[in-house]
């Protein structure tokens, strides 16, 4: 697996990756019917590194890494991960997760935080607890799942 910062000519892959995520509701707080344009903006926002895994040539997958806040936040990074449906299962946002540590601790992030993990979730949080993050927040019925209703979102976080 090769993973590489994304590039102008990856949008459209990208894209392909973000779509049916967002349209199923399952995992990202962004509206389910969020136009391309809008999605892209959110992924490619001023601050944001993007990231593309591939396999054999093609685009399985995408993270962006930020600052997880500004100021006196701005030493622990934060990062959102995005499987292409037809790659699960082929170790695609394991191989994410541990680039984009990586490039966490060159960036000289001290920690690393995700914020909003949705606990239906399981296979992502039982991937992040693998790495060695831990659940330190748990924020009862916050996110509205399209099928289970009402369920709970994690914080997730862990030193680098």
């Amino acid at each position: 697996m090769l993973i590489r910062a994304a590039g102008e000519g990856d949008v459209a892959a990208i894209w392909r990756i973000m779509q049916p995520t967002l349209r199923a509701g399952e995992t990202y707080t962004l509206p389910r019917d969020v136009t391309e344009e809008d999605a892209l903006a959110y992924w490619r926002a001023p601050g944001n590194e993007v990231f593309v895994a591939l396999d054999a040539g093609e685009i399985v997958g995408t993270y962006c890494l930020r600052p997880n806040q500004r100021g006196g936040g701005a030493h622990v990074g934060n990062a959102g991960y995005m499987t292409a449906p037809w790659a699960t299962g082929r170790g695609v946002a394991r191989a994410m997760c541990a680039h984009s540590l990586e490039q966490a601790r060159q960036r000289g992030y001290r920690a690393m935080q995700f914020n909003f993990v949705v606990s239906s979730n399981e296979r992502a949080v039982r991937l992040w607890q693998s790495f060695g993050f831990e659940i330190v927040g748990r924020l009862p019925s916050a996110f509205e799942h399209p099928r289970l209703g009402f369920v709970d979102a994690l914080v997730l976080y862990r030193l680098l």
